[in-house]
């Protein structure tokens, strides 16, 4: 709770309590009045001086630049009003010198009210400190107003003692309420800083794995697509004038593949998920594929997909789908290879897909994903998916691919 909270807090609670307070004269008032017997005479300064005080009290509540020019001290100041003066008018402005049990109530009224005002704002220091100044406060007045050693002064000194008394138990649990629900109320607030911490990190990290998400998608549909289409280009380009009609049919393949990549791009772009998957499947998809890719690179393709694929969300297919993708087009466009392997199988411990080639391989090393994007594309994918993915190449003795993906669920 801020500062401003607080006097706001605060000003309406004393609004209330200096409400109450006149109505409970007036009825204290009223009731005096008439019970009061003919030989005594009516306390009017008590009722004119807490009164006034209740006034004073309710306009510094509505005053707002009263309150900013008193500051710390506007609380504490109306504390001790609300102590001092009722206690003072209850023995020094009757008639008798010991007050009615009219009068007493109404000053125990009041003192409860600021014992409540302390007890909320105020530590139990403070609590303790109130409850042993009204006490003594009282018995300072009473010792003015009946002498020390006599009657009276025993019979309201047990009063005083029983006031106090209730005073720092009702002041106690006031207080250890109040502190608990600060304490409540902090432990609130921090939860909702972290909270808030937590949503804004999930938001980063959720943004920057949709921007992954993209990137892995741009790059198998679009640069895969570009990659394929710029190797026949230059393969037309080699042989338009030696065989024209070779390069006529590697043109319309070249026009082929650049209306597919196209429209997979373009699917892409929409709902960033693999498009053949949608329209033929796992199986189907991954074998048209990779008969696509031999055809095009001339190689000897070995291709097995097993009958029995269990049923798998879209994520993990889409996985699996994109890691055979990447590993296919590495293979046809940097292997140099003369054949191709790609096996997809099924037990009851997962999947496996398998793609290996006998091209002229790599020396494996830690990888750049900066400049390895497809490599290091495929180990998210597979991380994705929940898979291992194992990469095994030796310059001159191809490159093998396995993902591993156990325990798939639908």
């Amino acid at each position: 709770m801020n500062a401003t909270e607080t006097k706001v807090s605060v000003s309406q609670l004393l609004r209330i309590a200096a409400g109450l307070w006149l109505g409970y004269l007036l009825v204290l008032a009223v009731i005096d009045w008439n019970i009061t017997p003919p030989n005594r005479q009516f306390a009017y300064g008590y009722y004119v001086v807490n009164g006034l005080t209740a006034l004073i009290i309710l306009g510094l509540a509505l005053w707002e630049r009263g309150q900013e020019w008193l500051g710390r001290a506007f609380l504490p100041f109306l504390i001790i009003l609300m102590t001092v003066l009722p206690t003072v008018s209850k023995y020094l402005l009757t008639p008798e010198s010991l007050p009615g049990p009219i009068i007493s109530v109404g000053a125990f009224t009041v003192l409860l009210l600021a014992l409540v005002l302390t007890a909320w704002q105020y530590s139990w220091r403070h609590v303790a400190f109130f409850c042993l100044g009204t006490a003594l406060l009282n018995l300072g007045i009473l010792v003015l107003a009946v002498g020390p050693l006599t009657r009276p002064f025993f019979f309201e000194l047990l009063g005083t003692a029983i006031q106090t008394i209730s005073f720092v138990v009702v002041g106690y649990f006031i207080n250890a309420l109040i502190t608990q629900l600060r304490i409540q109320q902090d432990t609130l607030e921090q939860a909702n800083t972290q909270l808030a911490h937590y949503a804004s990190t999930l938001e980063h990290l959720t943004i920057s794995r949709e921007r992954n998400r993209m990137a892995r998608e741009l790059h198998d549909t679009l640069a895969h697509t570009l990659s394929a289409l710029t190797v026949q280009l230059e393969t037309v380009k080699a042989y338009w004038d030696v065989d024209a009609s070779a390069a006529q049919t590697m043109l319309d393949r070249s026009l082929d593949a650049t209306r597919s990549g196209l429209q997979e791009t373009r699917r892409a772009l929409k709902s960033l998920r693999a498009t053949p998957l949608d329209d033929l499947g796992l199986s189907l998809a991954l074998s048209k594929m990779a008969k696509s890719a031999a055809h095009r690179a001339n190689l000897t393709l070995d291709l097995a997909v097993s009958e029995s694929i269990p049923s798998m969300s879209p994520d993990v297919e889409q996985g699996i789908y994109r890691v055979a993708q990447e590993a296919v087009a590495n293979v046809t466009h940097h292997a140099n290879a003369q054949n191709l392997k790609v096996h997809l199988t099924a037990n009851g411990h997962g999947v496996s897909l398998l793609v290996q080639d006998d091209g002229r391989g790599f020396k494996p090393q830690p990888i750049d994903q900066t400049e390895h994007f497809g490599l290091a594309g495929m180990r998210e994918r597979a991380q994705l998916a929940g898979g291992q993915l194992a990469i095994e190449s030796q310059p001159g003795r191809g490159t093998t691919i396995r993902l591993t993906i156990k325990d798939v669920d639908a």
